[in-house]
């Protein structure tokens, strides 16, 4: 026995060893841990952990870099969207996250079935503030007003929606009318209204700071299900459990047009169902909706292996994502094995397979090899979809964790504005001429990577800066990301370093302006910093270190002669 590691309190199944042999993986997956090992330092090189029961929901940061989750463990997690790594874990709730929202980049919201909203400080990790209701009650939706001073959240029953202030924490109103749950809150971007759909069939818009009469009622044929406005606060899309997709004027409250998606979010057969996949779209309907950033396309994802994206203004289908291939999910196979079909429908539903026995000690005095537990498959869903502010990525919450999608980093060949004197002969050319700026112009044109490395890397560091002001702001952010996909390949960090500190010097003020539309590139620069600053700080120490030992050693031999 050389080493005994004490990992987990439940059943690891997979375990892993890299190409050298220096660092062991281990998985449990009834806790959601995966642990990375290194046996010569006998360190953790990664430990992470999910929730342990799933998640329910989940919520973008105004800048887009940090994700936080709800589980069904009642706890709250923050997600790097660069590294995909959670960094903080928040428990304070008591039963199951059903929302959560982030009032401001250091404040996160979460509402929970255990009859409280509770606020979190992402500065020192703690809740720091609870709000609560006269009589218990099981919250179902949460949202925050555009200035984050008012929250309200909707309840199962007794069909209410309660208003708070955001820095006192008193009770400031309580809505009703709705009667049925309230399954979805949300604002309107720029003017204070809130929209509040239920399970009664109609969604209400409530004007909060006025008050006069009843509110404006948006009746629909089933149960409302999810809301959502366009960022311009023009239009908003509601979805039913019928599978349509509803899109109203927000000023005069017209219904505009409608997408039945019934079709799209159908496939997947379930084991208990009596129809094949194809025409078995009775219960499948979109649960969340977000529109894109410039309001052109909605995002929708339901309880279906799928989620949709249409373009609004035509009404068609732009793309559908498949969010899981797990085989031991319910729904993921769209036709079922043949020999597990009867007449009256499938039979031995719980088969167990070979590599999934039942390890568990047998009970005392018992003749059955079981403990009592039955075993029932998961099916396959999503339970919140939301695009990132930047526009440049989208998640998705779902039985397997959380999804991210984003826009591919890689360069490809994709040539803007090219004409007859714009040619990789023309790059030479200028580069012989010593007409740097020119020639990085040119590649910026081409958008081929091996071009504008050679131009990077063959600019004299004195030249630098010339370079980078000659160069216009629709070319920055494709020059930041090549300067980072160099970066992280290229030994030259402190040639790298100098591009990097020039281009903010002279196009700062613009980029900061524009910040949402550089802040992938920003990012991208952060990590491949952050990655070379890790490296030197590690070497930095080990020198220091040995550096401190040689100096020791050398005063006791002198001290000896």
């Amino acid at each position: 026995n050389i080493h005994t590691l004490s990992l987990s309190n439940q059943v690891i199944k997979t375990v892993a060893i890299n190409n050298t042999g220096e660092w062991l993986a281990f998985g449990c997956p009834s806790t959601q841990q995966l642990l990375v090992w290194e046996w010569r330092s006998e360190t953790y090189i990664i430990k992470q952990r999910g929730h342990a029961f799933g998640m329910r929901c989940m919520a973008y940061s105004s800048d887009g870099v940090v994700v936080a989750t709800g589980g069904e463990d009642g706890s709250i997690k923050l997600w790097n969207t660069s590294s995909g790594f959670c960094y903080c874990t928040l428990k304070s709730h008591t039963a199951p996250i059903t929302a959560c929202v982030f009032s401001n980049s250091s404040v996160v919201l979460s509402a929970s079935y255990d009859g409280t909203v509770r606020a979190h400080d992402l500065h020192r990790y703690r809740n720091f503030r609870t709000y609560t209701t006269p009589s218990p009650c099981q919250f179902t939706s949460l949202a925050v007003d555009p200035s984050g001073e008012v929250i309200v959240a909707g309840t199962m029953d007794p069909f209410h929606i309660y208003t708070w202030s955001m820095q006192s924490g008193k009770l400031l109103d309580i809505l009703t009318g709705h009667v049925g749950p309230i399954s979805e809150l949300c604002f309107h971007p720029i003017r204070g209204t809130l929209a509040s759909a239920s399970w009664d069939g109609t969604v209400k818009i409530w004007d909060l700071y006025k008050r006069e009469g009843e509110p404006e009622s948006l009746a629909h044929a089933q149960d409302v299900v999810c809301c959502s406005f366009r960022p311009d606060g023009k239009q908003m899309c509601t979805g039913t459990t019928g599978g349509l997709l509803t899109f109203w004027n927000v000023d005069d409250g017209k219904l505009l047009h409608e997408i039945d998606g019934k079709k799209d979010i159908t496939g997947g057969r379930k084991m208990n169902d009596r129809m094949t996949s194809d025409n078995n779209s009775s219960s499948r309907y979109f649960t969340s909706v977000c529109y894109s950033a410039d309001g052109t396309c909605i995002l929708a994802g339901g309880n279906s292996k799928y989620i949709c994206i249409y373009e609004v203004s035509q009404q068609v289908l732009v793309r559908k994502f498949q969010i899981s291939f797990n085989r031991s999910l319910d729904g993921i196979l769209d036709e079922l094995n043949s020999k597990l079909l009867g007449d009256g429908g499938p039979i031995n539903v719980n088969d167990e397979s070979g590599d999934e026995l039942d390890h568990s000690a047998n009970l005392p005095g018992a003749k059955r090899g079981d403990d009592g537990s039955r075993k029932s498959k998961v099916e396959v869903m999503t339970a919140q979809v939301s695009f990132s502010s930047t526009g440049r990525e989208w998640a998705a919450v779902s039985n397997e964790g959380l999804h991210v999608y984003s826009l591919d980093d890689d360069m490809i060949f994709d040539p803007i504005s090219l004409t007859e004197e714009i040619t990789p002969g023309a790059v030479q050319s200028n580069l012989l001429a010593g007409n740097h700026n020119i020639a990085l112009l040119i590649s910026l044109h081409l958008n081929e990577f091996a071009l504008v490395k050679q131009v990077l890397e063959e600019t004299p560091f004195g030249s630098i800066p010339h370079v980078v002001k000659s160069v216009g702001p629709e070319h920055l952010e494709r020059l930041m990301q090549y300067i980072s996909k160099c970066m992280n390949e290229s030994p030259h960090l402190e040639f790298y370093m100098q591009w990097c500190l020039e281009m903010l010097k002279s196009h700062g003020l613009y980029m900061d302006k524009h910040r949402n539309s550089f802040m992938r590139a920003f990012r991208a620069m952060h990590r491949s910093v952050q990655i070379h600053h890790d490296e030197l700080t590690k070497i930095s120490d080990e020198n220091r270190y040995t550096l401190d030992f040689m100096e020791d050693q050398t005063q006791i031999t002198l001290d000896r002669n």
